[in-house]
């Protein structure tokens, strides 16, 4: 079979929209395979998103001669965003993302820190998994880690205290 023949035997395999052809003659074996064309659709390969924290402005401490009640109340006809525990003195870092919190890389893997550590900015210290994506979240200040207030595998909101960072 000469290369006229082979490429008028493929313009007619594309025309039938036959699966598969095969010829065969004593000097000559030829199978010619054809495979509907589908879109791919893959995820985008790249490194996982990295989210820095900016922390939320603090109000000033009140006067000790001024009651409690007199403090301003969160605004009326909405959702206040989630608090830090009142007993914690440092700096709060907050979700940046809806998601679920995991403490480690892996489930058999060592968390990525532990109350008492020591951290400096950029370090990873937990993954928020939103939409099948895992999202690094890294300090933003150095520090000592003093609490963890999420545990491990649980549902996080935008905004809510994840780590107190004593600086």
């Amino acid at each position: 079979m000469d290369l006229d023949q082979i490429r008028e035997l493929l313009k007619l395999v594309a025309e039938s929209g036959v699966s598969e052809v095969e010829i065969e003659d004593e000097e000559f074996r030829m199978v010619v395979r054809t495979t509907p064309v589908a879109p791919v659709v893959a995820p985008m390969a790249g490194p996982p998103a990295v989210y820095h924290h900016v922390p939320a402005p603090v109000p000033p401490p009140l006067p000790a001669d001024v009651p409690a009640a007199a403090a301003p109340a969160a605004p009326a006809g909405g959702d206040a965003a989630p608090q830090a525990p009142a007993s914690t003195s440092g700096q709060v870092l907050r979700a940046p993302i809806v998601g679920t919190y995991y403490a480690a890389p892996s489930p058999d893997a060592e968390a990525f820190v532990a109350v008492g550590d020591v951290v400096k900015p950029g370090d990873v210290l937990c993954i928020i998994e939103a939409m099948k994506l895992m999202n690094e979240i890294e300090a933003e200040v150095g520090g000592t880690i003093k609490e963890i207030l999420v545990e491990n595998a649980q549902p996080v909101q935008y905004d809510e205290p994840l780590f107190v960072i004593e600086p």
